[in-house]
């Protein structure tokens, strides 16, 4: 059942910014597999994220400093291994989706929510008013070429925790992959020095 809420609840996001891998990765075009490069995959998908605070779902460094700061990181540190996500697509003869790896970065939101996660009843379900809040789309950023292949929201909560919110580019991974990523970003915020994972990115050819 949808929560009913009885204030008017918003978000507050600061300008976007680039994040970019956080030490040099190679320059290259890489191809992505037939699987991928289907017309029917051209779209962003949104996932969003619930993190409470003080649960043993945060990682414990989340507890006693700014998500927001931990997080971008993160998320650089993870960008590293899986740098084709900080690239651009493009078009090679007869439309064949290529990466270009670039390093331009995945466009990042900081937001503030004046609510708290239960007030969510604890899952975002329809309808959900402020679900275009939690997952903004900026303006310009949801084409296929050319465009940023992640947009990553994160919005403090009054409570504490804060929400993780990821609209990928599906041509680029699917669930399995875009999860195996979250878990990297979760890695690096918890101090990894490594990947418990790597993901499998074949010559010539993106398999995520």
């Amino acid at each position: 059942m949808a929560p009913k809420f009885s204030q008017v609840l918003s978000v507050t996001r600061q300008a976007p910014e680039l994040i970019v891998p956080a030490r040099p990765t190679p320059r290259e075009l890489k191809q992505l597999s037939d699987i991928d490069d289907q017309e029917s995959f051209r779209f962003h998908i949104p996932v969003i994220f619930l993190y409470k605070n003080k649960s043993s779902s945060s990682p414990p460094v989340l507890k006693e400093k700014d998500p927001v700061k931990v997080i971008k990181e993160a998320i650089s540190e993870a960008l590293v291994y899986y740098y084709p996500f900080a690239g651009r697509l493009i078009e090679g003869p007869n439309r064949k989706l290529m990466v270009d790896c670039n390093g331009e970065g995945i466009l990042f939101l900081e937001a503030e929510a004046n609510f708290k996660l239960e007030q969510l009843g604890g899952a975002i379900q329809s309808p959900c008013p402020y679900l275009e809040q939690l997952t903004y789309n900026v303006p310009g950023s949801e084409g296929i070429l050319g465009c940023p292949l992640l947009l990553i929201q994160v919005t403090r909560l009054m409570c504490g925790g804060f929400t993780l919110a990821i609209r990928f580019n599906h041509t680029m991974c699917d669930a399995s992959g875009l999860v195996q990523f979250v878990k990297t970003i979760e890695e690096m915020a918890r101090g990894a020095n490594t990947l418990s994972l790597f993901p499998v990115l074949a010559t010539g050819t993106l398999m995520c």
